[in-house]
């Protein structure tokens, strides 16, 4: 059974179970690193059937809080979330005090931050990332993949893809470490003047692929960020495909109201 809400609604038992589960997540009841208690003490808390429970913990591992292991039961994660200044973190001055912009972000949250490069090489160019780029489809461009971890904990993949003609001549733009300030230092450095930073965001659950990758629970909120990166001259000349564990960031969007 459940509880009638407004117009009549009721709602499940095992989403009123998870609910409280998780605000006792969110409120520091049950901390980082805390065990969720095991499915018979919440039988026996809560006065339902095991399949209940069942029920109310697939909603409590979807929500990315906890991590459950076979045989060891759910555990609350220590994933405190990274506020994106998204009309700050692209900051030119950013840049020339040798910062790239996941670095940037993470130093102002406090945090400790790894990149782990995956791949820099050739590779054709999907049809998506293509049409951004204005070339055809399976042009050779340069990709760099990376993973981005926070306080140790992996919390964002990123792709970026970038013309071939310009980064030939570029490189620190194919080495694991391109020098302060990112690749978009380098790109300024070279005369590509950046206009515009341009974010398509969407939200959606994470493969089994993804969330192995990010260490999230099967079908975990991710955040897909796709951002073109926009020159004075109108050209972009990096696109960045990026896929976010989706509780450990808060978009935060300045928006100007004139004309």
């Amino acid at each position: 059974m459940g509880t009638t809400v407004g117009g009549g609604r009721a709602v499940p038992r095992y989403v009123q179970i998870a609910d409280e589960i998780i605000q006792q997540i969110r409120a520091g009841v049950l901390k980082p690193g805390d065990m969720v208690p095991s499915e018979s003490e919440l039988v026996e808390r809560y006065g339902v059937s095991g399949g209940t429970i069942r029920k109310a913990m697939a909603e409590v591992r979807a929500s990315g809080l906890v991590d459950t292991r076979h045989g060891k039961g759910s555990i609350v994660k220590d994933r405190p979330p990274v506020r994106l200044r998204s009309s700050e973190r692209f900051r030119a001055s950013h840049r020339r005090a040798g910062k790239a912009a996941y670095l940037a972000e993470s130093a102002q949250s406090g945090a400790t931050a790894k990149v782990s490069v995956l791949y820099i090489g050739p590779m054709e160019a999907p049809e998506e990332i293509a049409d951004r780029l204005n070339v055809p489809a399976g042009t050779q461009v340069l990709a760099r993949r990376r993973l981005y971890f926070r306080n140790g904990v992996p919390v964002e993949t990123a792709s970026s893809y970038l013309p071939w003609d310009v980064v030939k001549d570029i490189p620190e733009l194919f080495a694991e470490n391109p020098g302060p300030g990112g690749i978009y230092a380098r790109l300024e450095d070279d005369g590509h003047v950046f206009a515009e930073f341009v974010e398509t965001l969407t939200a959606r659950p994470a493969s089994k692929a993804e969330a192995s990758e990010l260490a999230l629970s099967p079908g975990a909120p991710v955040v897909h960020l796709i951002r073109n990166a926009v020159t004075e001259a109108g050209r972009v000349v990096e696109v960045c495909d990026t896929l976010m564990a989706a509780d450990q960031f808060v978009f935060e969007y300045r928006i100007p109201a004139a004309d």
